[in-house]
């Protein structure tokens, strides 16, 4: 016979333990993707687990290492950074989001280098650059930076990476009226992410 509890089936007797209904959810949940300590967490709580239950089984699973929220965390930046081309402010908030410790963010955001990080920059741009050949040089700065600031690079970053984009071009955005040495001040950065 079966029983549900929350969304789970149950085998009957199992209703009872609530550390089983525990351990059976976190394995479901682990089996699908990696998750953080947090993530489980909530989702125990959203299943109705006991407080206690659910502690004793994410302590035990992180004993295991079937939990492990730096090991987590390392794996976000190196497939994020890379795959998406997202920068360290981006990935810290991702990773905060999910409920990873502070200190486990800082140590995987800390294998980001700058110097990996303008390169990244450049590659976007660089992919990104052509699509916008014939457009008017603001538009151009604007959807390049804008493209940058999305990823969440910073304003200076994102405007040196696209004035040296511009003049490997063979453009001088100086001489056409175009200021890419003076990012916005950073009290104006919330608004360089809506470009």
């Amino acid at each position: 016979m079966v029983r549900r509890s929350g969304d789970q089936e149950v085998p009957a007797g199992q209703a009872e333990n609530p550390e089983a209904v525990a351990r059976q959810i976190c394995l479901r949940m682990l089996t699908a993707a990696p998750r953080t300590r947090a993530q489980l967490a909530d989702a125990l709580r959203r299943r109705g687990v006991p407080a206690e239950a659910a502690e004793a089984v994410l302590g035990r699973f992180g004993e295991v290492k079937l939990i492990d929220d730096a090991a987590f965390a390392a794996a976000w930046v190196e497939t994020r950074h890379h795959g998406k081309g997202l920068s360290g402010r981006a990935l810290a908030a991702e990773l905060a989001h999910r409920g990873v410790p502070p200190e486990d963010i800082e140590a995987a955001i800390g294998r980001l280098d700058s110097r990996q990080e303008i390169a990244t920059a450049r590659g976007l741009v660089a992919r990104r650059l052509a699509s916008t050949r014939g457009q008017p040089l603001n538009a151009r700065t604007r959807r390049l930076t804008g493209m940058l600031a999305r990823k969440g690079y910073s304003p200076a970053i994102a405007y040196r990476v696209v004035r040296e984009a511009l003049e490997q071009e063979g453009i001088d955005p100086a001489a056409t009226g175009v200021d890419l040495d003076d990012p916005p001040e950073a009290e104006t950065d919330l608004h360089f992410t809506q470009w």
